[in-house]
């Protein structure tokens, strides 16, 4: 795989929270010229592409033109898509509902963010573990390498093997849990992709064409 230590796959994504920070205040006042509808269309829409970026990386290559710009769509995506989402809730409600508005945006947001990392995990999960065997079964290993392999199922890509058996072996059995978790990983991120658009599809068709908010 690529090697990244903590730090540098946390730093990884550090761009798309930078573009989220520096373009949100630029993004809320979309909703005040264009309206609710048009970036709650166009952020999903863009996300989706995002998302779709990070399939294309392997098990090589250089961030910057593997990671970086599925990071930088994503993050474009996502900052037209929160601000004015977080202000269209605020305006649709009466003043004096506001607080219960904000307290249930952010309910809806981190409840589907628990969701996400708890579902998603399952699913990359079974996808690794379908890859994998269908990489086993089509391979002939000796009994001590598929032990080794069905021990360290739940460490996905940092699966490492003891020197009892064969650098050989050790080789094709990382290349083999490498390729398969980069499928699982390419089938998580189909998924985001497909709710992304998903969602731009259903505010397209859910969200009226109201006028344009009057700024104070």
């Amino acid at each position: 795989m690529h090697g990244y230590k903590a730090t540098a796959a946390g730093a990884a994504l550090l761009p798309l929270i930078l573009i989220i920070f520096v373009l949100s205040r630029w993004a809320g006042g979309l909703v005040q010229r264009y309206g609710a509808k048009l970036p709650l269309v166009i952020g999903p829409a863009i996300a989706g592409i995002g998302f779709a970026l990070f399939m294309l990386p392997g098990t090589s290559g250089n961030y910057w033109n593997t990671f970086f710009p599925a990071v930088v769509v994503l993050g474009i995506g996502m900052a037209i898509s929160v601000a004015p989402l977080t202000t269209t809730v605020m305006i649709s409600v009466p003043e004096n509902r506001v607080g219960v508005a904000s307290g249930i945006n952010n309910a809806v947001s981190r409840t589907g963010g628990l969701l996400a990392i708890a579902v998603l995990g399952i699913i990359m999960l079974s996808a690794y573990n379908h890859a994998l065997d269908k990489r086993l079964s089509a391979t002939d290993l000796p009994a001590l390498a598929r032990q080794a392999v069905d021990e360290s199922r739940s460490k996905l890509a940092g699966a490492t093997f003891t020197t009892q058996i064969e650098p050989r072996t050790r080789a094709k059995l990382t290349k083999m849990i490498d390729d398969s978790f980069v499928s699982a990983f390419r089938s998580v991120m189909l998924i985001g992709a497909v709710l992304a658009f998903a969602s731009s599809i259903s505010a397209l068709l859910l969200i009226s064409n109201k006028s344009r908010i009057a700024t104070s």
